[in-house]
C-alpha cells in the first residue's frame, strides 16, 4: 500500500510529519516556568497542539480554567505537578498520564516543594501558540491580563472560579 492511499484510507495521519529539534524550538518564559513550543498544527484532521513546560518550585501555573473543544492531554516527564479535575485536586508524578476531556474546569501548578516537568497535548489544535506567548508577555508584564480574558474564545480557554483549587493553592505545606 503506497502512503498516499494509506492517507487517504486513515483521516488522522497528519499531512506531513513535523519535526522540531529541541535546540531550535522557541521558548517563552518568566520568572517561573519555561514554555517549549514543540510542534502544532491546524490541518484538516484535526491537528494538536504540543509544548512543554519547565515550572519552579512554587510556580502557580494555569488557574482554573476549561475548554470546549479541546482534550488537554498531560505527560509528567519529572517532578510532580499539583492538577485540579472538576472537583478533585491531585498530585501526578514522574511517569503519569492525565487526559482532561472538553468542559472539564481543570488547573494546575508544581506541586509544593517540587519542579516539574510536563509535556502538554491539545487535541484539536487551534494554533495555541500565540497565547502562550500571550501568556509569557503578561507574566513579564509586557502586556495586560485584560487580553487573557479577551482572547477565550479565540484559544478556546474560559476561566472559572475554583473554591476547590483557591484552597489547594493556599495549603502550600
Amino acid at each position: 500500500m503506497t502512503e498516499d492511499k494509506y492517507a487517504a484510507s486513515h483521516p488522522s495521519v497528519p499531512d506531513q510529519a513535523l519535526l522540531t529539534r529541541c535546540e531550535e524550538a522557541e521558548t517563552c518564559s518568566d520568572s517561573s516556568s519555561v514554555m517549549t513550543l514543540l510542534g502544532e498544527s491546524d490541518s484538516h484532521n484535526g491537528g494538536f497542539t504540543s509544548y512543554r513546560s519547565t515550572f519552579a518550585k512554587g510556580a502557580v501555573g494555569a488557574p482554573a480554567h476549561f475548554h470546549t473543544k479541546a482534550t488537554e492531554l498531560f505527560i509528567v516527564i519529572s517532578g510532580s505537578l499539583r492538577v485540579l479535575v472538576g472537583e478533585e485536586v491531585t498530585v501526578l508524578n514522574a511517569g503519569d498520564f492525565l487526559a482532561v476531556p472538553p468542559h472539564t474546569p481543570h488547573a494546575f501548578a508544581a506541586a509544593p516543594g517540587s519542579e516539574a516537568d510536563v509535556v502538554f497535548v491539545f487535541t484539536p489544535g487551534m494554533g495555541r501558540f500565540d497565547y502562550l506567548r500571550l501568556l509569557s508577555r503578561v507574566m513579564r508584564g509586557e502586556a495586560d491580563p485584560k487580553e487573557i480574558a479577551e482572547s477565550s474564545e479565540r484559544f478556546d480557554n474560559h476561566y472559572v472560579d475554583s473554591p476547590v483549587w483557591r484552597a489547594a493553592l493556599a495549603d502550600t505545606a
